[in-house]
């Protein structure tokens, strides 16, 4: 059956890095786009970044451009954020996304960061 588990989460100051990774299996991954959401409390999940297939094409939000980078190991099923220069306000749940064709939609059960002193 299709998985996506991420892993990375955690508690760190202002300023410090975090990296997830997303771990895919029971789909063809190299042939699906890969994105991470976000949602904070009481607000509505948004798009963190995205990655093309291939991984030649990647976009960002506006509030992590700079700051946060996308990357995938087709080799190895798995999509990474890099994130950097962490910020209270990038305290959130962090749920990968595999998606193809507009038809095939899977997301993973999201793991907590939390930037706080």
């Amino acid at each position: 059956q299709v998985q996506l588990v991420e892993s990375g989460g955690g508690l760190v100051q202002p300023g410090g890095s975090l990296r997830l990774s997303c771990a895919a299996s029971g789909f063809t991954f190299s042939t699906f786009a890969m994105r991470w959401h976000r949602q904070a409390p009481g607000k509505e999940r948004e798009l963190v970044a995205g990655i093309a297939s291939a991984g030649g094409v990647t976009t960002y939000g506006d509030s992590v451009k700079g700051r946060f980078t996308i990357s995938r190991n087709n080799a190895k099923n798995t999509v990474y954020l890099q994130m950097n220069n962490l910020k209270p306000e990038d305290t959130a749940v962090y749920y990968c996304n595999a998606r193809h064709s507009d038809v095939y939609d899977y997301w993973g059960q999201g793991t907590q960061v939390t930037v706080s002193s």
